[in-house]
């Protein structure tokens, strides 16, 4: 089941749900059923580049996490 960001309409509370199909969505704010999907942040990608996420760190270290280098310990 996928997870959709919601604001709803009656309180202006934004939240996230698990949603199954086109279940209906209360907020868990109000109780409200009159709540608009949004558009995700994490959906939108633009450029269309190829390119990983991820950058290598200076000192050689591949992948993510403390270990590769990111929180400046290692």
């Amino acid at each position: 089941m996928p997870i959709y960001e919601y604001a709803c309409m009656s309180c202006e509370s934004h939240f996230e749900e698990l949603v199954r199909g086109d279940a209906t969505v209360s907020c868990p704010e109000c109780g409200g059923s009159n709540a608009r999907k949004q558009l995700s942040t994490f959906a939108v990608h633009g450029g269309g580049t190829a390119e990983p996420s991820f950058r290598p760190t200076p000192h050689g270290g591949g992948g993510g996490g403390c270990c590769g280098g990111s929180c400046g310990s290692c």
